[in-house]
């Protein structure tokens, strides 16, 4: 059966690449259903892009790549399709967007575009063998079971990356990228949890706190939250893109800066109550009673002195961590790194070696921030080369 497009990877963006791509198109996908990972975002609503989505979002050994895309695909494009559909959306904490409904939407909006453009879906379809001959690629599939030969002129990898195998994500996109001469960069999770091996935060598990969490030179501030394992939240997730095994990840507990004035006044007008009381006003008990345990904080408040004060609140607002590890691929909402963008062009996400031969989404070396960035980038670079599909198939 002859193709003009196959996309390997019904996610986001390769649902994107169908609804653009023109010709008679093909996406395929080993799983029961398509765009799962939309379907399970933000805690069924689908934070599907950002206010602010902008270059500086993303993190990629080349941090230049992504600019064509995104300014020619952006989110006021994304949203301009919503209201197309009439999905109703609501902005959240720093300029995420979310359903006010199901995510189960945005996937039938994908749906609804594909079938306008007359993309073919096959889903419970498996890739064997993939080669490359003359200007045509051949793809021995099983779908159901049953083996399929296909060919077409462009191929899309946009089966992501490893994040999450359970919901079937594999290193598929990985192997063929190899196979046809692209390099990869290091890949690892990323926006996971890191933990600890003494499990030290069992005993205020469940206690989340505003804190800014830097590694390795980037700050986030959002919330942390204190599990058996370690730490998560959206200021750990965030962290956990910059930070390496062995690495320290600093915890500021006082990300607004006025706790130290605020205890100068309790010394002042609760000088007989215990500096750790004090603390509870600020920070939930169950963590100030282990910081309590952990710096050594004891005392009346009126006992303390300014350099004393200012001590107390350097530990607070540079609290060191050095996690052992991650919670891995098995939680990790993305996987950092991927193929090689050298191997890429900027404006279409062709291969620059071998012609018809596309990456989209998260298998390449682009990540976004929690937040929404991860699909944007799905959706720019989905277009981009979609569009440019379409306009050689004319």
């Amino acid at each position: 059966m002859e193709f003009d497009t196959i996309i390997i990877g019904a996610g986001a963006a390769g649902m994107m690449c169908a609804a653009h791509s023109g010709g008679r198109t093909l996406v395929i996908d080993h799983a029961k259903a398509p765009g799962e990972k939309i379907r399970i975002s933000g805690g069924g609503r689908c934070n599907f892009t950002n206010l602010d989505a902008k270059p500086e979002n993303f993190i990629s050994k080349n941090p230049h790549f992504c600019k064509s895309a995104l300014k020619r695909y952006t989110q006021w494009d994304f949203i301009d399709l919503m209201a197309k559909h009439q999905i109703a959306w609501h902005e959240k904490t720093l300029g995420q967007l979310f359903c006010d409904g199901s995510a189960k939407q945005v996937v039938a909006m994908l749906l609804q575009e594909m079938e306008h453009a007359g993309a073919d879906l096959w889903l419970k379809t498996s890739v064997e063998t993939v080669a490359h001959t003359g200007d045509a690629f051949e793809l021995k599939l099983l779908r159901e079971g049953t083996p399929i030969a296909v060919s077409a002129k462009h191929l899309v990898l946009a089966s992501g990356g490893k994040s999450i195998p359970k919901m079937g994500a594999t290193g598929l996109a990985y192997d063929l990228a190899t196979q046809f001469g692209l390099t990869l960069t290091d890949i690892r999770p990323a926006l996971v949890p890191l933990t600890f091996s003494d499990q030290r935060y069992a005993p205020i598990s469940g206690v989340s706190t505003p804190v800014r969490a830097r590694a390795n030179g980037t700050a986030y501030e959002e919330a942390c939250l204190f599990t058996h394992r370690g730490l998560s939240g959206p200021a750990i997730l965030q962290a956990s893109s910059y930070w390496r095994e062995g690495d320290v990840v600093s915890l500021d507990l006082d990300p607004e800066g006025g706790l130290f004035e605020a205890l100068r006044a309790a010394r002042q007008e609760q000088g007989k109550r215990d500096i750790t009381t004090i603390l509870t006003q600020h920070y939930p008990a169950r963590l100030v009673q282990h910081l309590s345990e952990e710096m050594q904080i004891k005392g009346r408040i009126g006992d303390q002195s300014d350099a004393a004060l200012e001590q107390l609140c350097a530990r607070i607002r540079n609290w060191e961590q050095r996690p052992t590890g991650s919670e891995g691929y098995r939680t990790a909402e993305v996987t950092l790194g991927g193929i090689d963008t050298d191997g890429l062009s900027s404006k279409n996400m062709e291969a620059k070696t071998l012609k018809g031969l596309y990456v989209i989404g998260e298998a390449m070396d682009v990540t976004g921030w929690l937040g929404g960035y991860n699909f944007q980038w799905a959706w720019s670079s989905g277009w981009a080369a979609g569009t440019a599909i379409a306009q050689r198939s004319d």
